[in-house]
């Protein structure tokens, strides 16, 4: 059975998880091909799906859904009714309704959707401020990712004849939380004035094309805030908006501030 891992990892997180999973495919008699599609360059390509009997798509959560680059990319894909699952990768809040919406968008291409799953990482958002626990992404996950690629295997081939259920979210209610977030809870990376050695280690790992290192800004119009130049600047010049002060907030109305956020755990979806 040839299997095609698709995956988004602007930290480098999704990726490991990814590995993982590719790694159990093949160990079950898979032919897997990976496929790294986190610059914008990647997802210029054609991808051409003929070749494989099922695809998995793994990307992290950005509020409660996959990457607006990744949504729009899935939108130029045609499924021609191959079996599909995914995977994503989170650090903070809002999970759930990620595997669903994503479900309905490859629905909407012509994906059959038989199972997803979630697993914790580190919360890019710790570095302005927020408080989420770091020491997430352990051999305790890479089983669970083992777990599920094995359930996920039984499903491509028919072993398990299952599928995903559907979400019970719009994408106009979702719409609302993602600029909600964007545009109160965060800024646009940027170096404010700071100066820097201009390697351009911003510009080529942005996944977007968003990060102008000449100006040591991203352009607000295709940021994603996925915090990959932060993540990735040598010289930790680039910041964002510290957002300390609305995390006690945001852990009262998600009701799983300080310790109980410990109880988190990955999820597999069947």
């Amino acid at each position: 059975m040839k299997l095609l891992i698709l995956y988004f990892s602007a930290t480098g997180i999704t990726g490991r998880i990814a590995k993982v999973i590719g790694d159990t495919f093949t160990q079950m008699g898979g032919d897997v091909t990976m496929a790294d599609i986190t610059s914008y360059a990647d997802r210029q390509r054609i991808i051409d799906l003929k070749p494989y009997h099922a695809v998995v798509f793994g990307a992290p959560i950005h509020s409660w859904r996959a990457p607006k680059a990744v949504k729009e990319w899935i939108r130029t894909l045609n499924g021609q009714g191959k079996k599909c699952s995914t995977f994503f990768t989170y650090g903070g809040f809002g999970v759930h309704p990620t595997h669903y919406s994503t479900g309905q968008l490859l629905g909407n291409q012509n994906f059959i959707v038989v199972s997803s799953a979630e697993f914790l990482g580190f919360y890019s958002f710790n570095r302005p401020g927020r408080q989420a626990r770091e020491d997430r992404l352990d051999e305790s996950y890479f089983e669970v990712a083992i777990e599920y690629a094995r359930k996920t295997f039984k499903r491509f081939t028919g072993e398990d004849k299952s599928i995903l259920e559907k979400t019970h979210y719009t994408e106009e209610q979702l719409d609302t939380l993602e600029s909600f977030k964007f545009n109160v809870l965060t800024q646009i990376p940027t170096r404010d004035g700071e100066d820097c050695s201009m390697c351009l280690v911003c510009e080529e790992s942005c996944p977007t094309e968003a990060m102008n290192a000449q100006y040591g800004e991203a352009d607000k119009e295709k940021c994603i805030a996925c915090l990959a130049c932060v993540n990735n600047c040598p010289e930790n010049v680039l910041k964002i908006k510290d957002v300390s002060d609305g995390w006690s907030f945001k852990g009262e109305m998600e009701k799983i501030i300080g310790k109980n956020m410990k109880g988190q755990k990955s999820k597999i979806y069947l």
